[in-house]
């Protein structure tokens, strides 16, 4: 099952110069909880921002280049391939990024993790136009507020009809 896992500010913003427009500790941990023994599948330019794999999930990378390899990561170079791929597997499959990959699957994913910061943030990359009637609310749950995490925030699940 193909699941995207995301964070995003009122405007649908994802990303601003290959990096996160801000610092929310609590949803990294929550990241890493949920995708923790997981497949993750990212973009070349994601994994290049992030600089290495992360541990306890088979890393994937999609890139049309063939000639390039990423030490500890699992590379495809097309689309159907790496469906093929998520087809095969037990559990979910996590697309983490970046908004090209979210469109690219988009027609496939069954499950969105939605961070949803209640802040506009400058930025170049949004995730793609998405009809939401197509997905159910399943939970949503308030973020916490502190010092460290000093946005208003809430953490969403929505499954495909």
């Amino acid at each position: 099952m193909i699941s995207f896992i995301f964070a995003m500010d009122r405007n649908g913003l994802i990303g601003n110069n290959n990096e996160i427009p801000w610092y929310l500790p609590d949803d990294l941990k929550r990241f890493k909880k949920i995708t923790m023994g997981h497949p993750i599948v990212m973009g070349r330019k994601t994994f290049q921002s992030i600089g290495h794999p992360l541990p306890g999930r088979e890393n994937i990378i999609l890139t049309r280049n063939k000639n390039v390899s990423f030490k500890g990561c699992m590379v495809f170079h097309t689309q159907e391939e790496l469906l093929e791929y998520c087809r095969n597997q037990d559990g979910e499959v996590f697309i983490i990024g970046g908004a090209d990959m979210f469109h690219l699957f988009l027609p496939y994913v069954e499950k969105l993790y939605v961070t949803k910061i209640d802040q506009e943030f400058s930025g170049d990359v949004y995730f793609p136009e998405i009809d939401w009637s197509l997905f159910q609310l399943v939970s949503k749950e308030k973020g916490r507020k502190d010092k460290k995490n000093p946005y208003d925030y809430e953490y969403l699940l929505y499954k495909k009809c």
